[in-house]
C-alpha cells in the first residue's frame, strides 16, 4: 500500500469495521457495499482485493465452524433428551440415533461452481491483466448497477435455468475481477435452498471462490498486503462481532429504508468515482 496520510488511514480502517459488520450482519455483502467507499480513498483495486480475500476466508471458516460446532452441540442435547424419554417408556428397539445435519448444501454448492468456475478463472485474469484504472471504472459500474436495484427495491430475481445459469456465470465473472458479485450469486441459490442452509453454503462458496482469488494472487506475484492485515483484520472482527449480535434483528426487520439509503450513498459514490476514472 502507497504511502498515505493518517486520515486516510483511518477511513480505510473504518471501512472494513463496517465491511465485517455487513458481511456477519447480512450475510452477504462485505466487499460490494465498501469496495466503492475504499477506492475513493485509494484508487487501486489489486491493494485491497488481497485483504478482502483474506478476511473473507478468515470469516467464512470461522462462521462454518460455529455453525457446525452448534449443530453438534444441538444434536448431542437431542440424542440425551431421547435417552432419559426412554428410560421411562417400554423398550421397542434400538433407539434410532440423531441424525445431525449440517447447514451446508454441499451437493447443490458443486453444482453451481461447476458452472461458475470458468468464468471465475476468466475474471481473475481480467483483474491481474487490465489497467487499474479500468478496472475501478469496471468495478463502480456494476456497483451504480446494484445501488439501483437498492434504491427502487427490485433485486435480482431468477425464475428460469436459463437466467439460472446467466447469473451464475455472469456472478463468478464479476466475482473473479472484484469480489462482488454476491447479488447475482444470491438470486440463484436462495431460491433453490431452505433458509436454514442459505448462510453456511453462501459462507462455503465465498471460501472457495476466494481461494481460487488467492492462488492466482500468488502465482501471479501480487503483493498481498501482509503487513496490513495485522491492523485491518481487528478492524474487520470489531465488525464482525458486532454485525453478530445484530444478524436476527437485521434479518426479522424490514431493511427496504435501510438498503434504499445505502442504494443511494452507493450510487453517489459510483458516479464520483466513475467521474474520476473517466477524466483520468
Amino acid at each position: 500500500m502507497a504511502e498515505l496520510s493518517i486520515l486516510q488511514y483511518v477511513l480505510i480502517g473504518i471501512i472494513f469495521i463496517w465491511s465485517g459488520f455487513v458481511r456477519s450482519g447480512l450475510g452477504f455483502g462485505g466487499a460490494v457495499l465498501s469496495l466503492p467507499f475504499l477506492l475513493l480513498v485509494h484508487n487501486d483495486p489489486l491493494v485491497y482485493l488481497p485483504i478482502i480475500s483474506v478476511h473473507l476466508l478468515v470469516f467464512a471458516t470461522l462462521t462454518i465452524v460455529q455453525s457446525t460446532l452448534a449443530e453438534r452441540r444441538a444434536g448431542a442435547s437431542a440424542a440425551m433428551a431421547s435417552s432419559s424419554g426412554q428410560l421411562d417408556q417400554p423398550r421397542s428397539g434400538a433407539p434410532e440415533s440423531p441424525k445431525i445435519s449440517t447447514t451446508v448444501n454441499w451437493q447443490y454448492l458443486g453444482r453451481i461452481l461447476a458452472i461458475m468456475i470458468v468464468p471465475k478463472l476468466i475474471g481473475v485474469f481480467g483483474l491481474i491483466t487490465l489497467p487499474r484504472d479500468v478496472m475501478s471504472v469496471i468495478i463502480f459500474a456494476i456497483v451504480a448497477l446494484y445501488s439501483l436495484t437498492y434504491i427502487f427495491n427490485r433485486p435480482f430475481k431468477s425464475n428460469s435455468k436459463i437466467l439460472d445459469v446467466l447469473f451464475l456465470m455472469l456472478g463468478g465473472y464479476i466475482s473473479g475481477t472484484s469480489l462482488i458479485g454476491a447479488p447475482l450469486i444470491i438470486a440463484v441459490v436462495a431460491q433453490h435452498l431452505p433458509r436454514e442452509q442459505l448462510p453456511d453454503t453462501l459462507f462455503a462458496l465465498w471460501f472457495i471462490l476466494v481461494s481460487i482469488k488467492m492462488a492466482a494472487f500468488i502465482y501471479a506475484g501480487v503483493d498481498l498486503q501482509l503487513i496490513h492485515h495485522l491492523w485491518l483484520l481487528p478492524c474487520a472482527a470489531i465488525g464482525h462481532v458486532v454485525g453478530l449480535k445484530f444478524h436476527d434483528r437485521m434479518l426479522a426487520s424490514d431493511t427496504q429504508v435501510f438498503f434504499r439509503v445505502l442504494g443511494s450513498a452507493l450510487l453517489a459514490i459510483s458516479l464520483i468515482g466513475l467521474w474520476q476514472g473517466l477524466l483520468g
